[in-house]
């Protein structure tokens, strides 16, 4: 039979041997394994100052802006609420955490916020710009159905259009007249760009096909394969030899224009990508896609920069301002047209008062901004102010239904004087500044 009389206490055993064990478990330690006091202070001191020393006060640069006006905390010492069971460890917190005294708010007339909110009220009171009214002066029909897109030659000499009987049509800027239909797709075109570099039209459809036509031989020349569904929309960049391709796939594609090389998959979006714009400068491209939002990509590194999500609901329009450093972009319902400004995509303001779908946008050097819906409503507007200077009707042409009045596409002319549209009832208009 052992005693044990001579054994040693098993506290420090327990304490030496079993460190790990002992770590592991100091959250919830039981009344033998409890920690000296003194000991819990510093580690907790410890703690505290390596993972909140910098959040303990604001940085300098902030601390610079706060003002002397603000809600600020009463005088009178306020009793410390005693109902309930306090741990021992939120009392050694209360007595090491020194509080950072109370900083006042930065709301203040005289902070740059308010500078900021005021300059932004004045500004938007300008005088609109004079811009004389608009007046239909062409109907031009011939596709056999909806007219898609729109795009005038660099040259301002001819224009081609493509429409749901997938026919690309060259039309006569100045008579009107048909010039030549390419045939080639295999269902509607939506997209048409021409090249102001090269002898090139760009086309893209609903049978995920992009063609690019040589203009002198008017036939295809290359096809950029790649997307895995319908294409709703191409551009050109200005100074590269680049086209951006979007559509259904909810993606954006960058491909090289000579050798059909796929250079980006621009991928964010979740929905189907209805427009798509390139300009020279950052963002240089923009992307508006049914999922209500607006991306802006960094060309080179093939990422979105800025997603902007003040849109309510599809957006299937943009335009760039052909001279200002901004664009706009066009979505249903009220607050629907949106301005913005490069290159961080700032919004601007809303161009009140289109209460349709809004299927197109454009915008002339003179400032004159037009919007296209889906319910054959027309307006016109002054760019640099967002005031509507007009309102108007598409008329459907005889033998069409009424419903047959949406508008789908939109440009003006090199020159921004015409402007012409496609719409649902199979015909070209063309809108130009009524002279007194």
């Amino acid at each position: 039979m052992t005693t044990t009389a001579g054994l040693p206490p098993l506290d420090p055993l327990v304490k030496t041997n079993a460190k790990r064990t002992y770590s592991v478990f100091a959250s919830c330690p039981d009344q033998g394994m409890r920690e000296e006091e003194k000991s819990a202070r510093l580690r907790l001191a410890v703690k505290i100052n390596d993972e909140y020393k910098h959040y303990k006060q604001l940085p300098s640069f902030l601390l610079e802006q706060q003002g002397p006006v603000g809600p600020a905390r009463p005088k009178e010492q306020r009793k410390m609420i005693t109902a309930g069971p306090t741990s021992e460890a939120s009392r050694l917190i209360a007595s090491i955490d020194k509080t950072p005294a109370q900083t006042t708010s930065t709301f203040f007339d005289s902070s740059k916020l308010s500078q900021a909110l005021t300059l932004h009220k004045t500004t938007r009171t300008i005088k609109p710009t004079y811009h004389p009214p608009w007046k239909l002066m062409r109907v031009i029909s011939g596709h056999l159905g909806w007219v898609r897109s729109v795009a005038v030659e660099p040259g301002n000499q001819w224009f081609a259009t493509g429409a749901g009987d997938r026919v690309i049509k060259i039309w006569d800027l100045a008579s009107g007249e048909l010039k030549l239909s390419l045939t080639g797709h295999i269902s509607t075109v939506r997209g048409l760009a021409v090249s102001p570099r090269h002898p090139y039209l760009f086309s893209c459809g609903e049978d995920k096909m992009v063609k690019c036509w040589d203009l002198e031989a008017n036939k295809v020349i290359r096809h950029y394969h790649g997307h895995l569904s319908g294409v709703y929309s191409l551009s050109l960049h200005p100074t590269l030899d680049v086209l951006v391709t979007a559509g259904r796939d909810a993606s954006a594609r960058v491909w090289d224009m000579r050798t059909k090389a796929q250079i980006h998959v621009l991928s964010g979006h979740t929905a189907t990508v209805a427009d798509v714009k390139c300009q020279e400068s950052d963002p240089q491209v923009i992307t508006g896609s049914m999922d209500s939002t607006v991306r802006l990509w960094d060309l080179a590194a093939g990422k979105t920069m800025v997603t902007l999500t003040h849109h309510k609901k599809s957006v299937r329009a943009l335009a760039i301002h052909p001279t200002e450093y901004s664009f706009a972009s066009g979505s249903a319902g009220g607050n629907n047209i949106k301005k913005w400004k490069c290159p961080d995509g700032t919004f601007v303001f809303n161009f009140s008062g289109h209460n349709a779908i809004i299927n197109t946008l454009s915008v002339n050097a003179e400032g004159v901004f037009f919007s296209g819906g889906d319910n054959g409503t027309l307006n016109f507007w002054d760019y640099d102010t967002g005031t509507p200077f007009q309102y108007m009707d598409d008329i459907p042409q005889p033998g069409s239904l009424e419903a047959e009045a949406g508008v789908f596409c939109s440009t003006f002319d090199v020159t921004g004087t015409r402007l012409i549209t496609g719409g649902a009832d199979k015909t070209i208009k063309v809108y130009a500044e009524q002279t007194q």
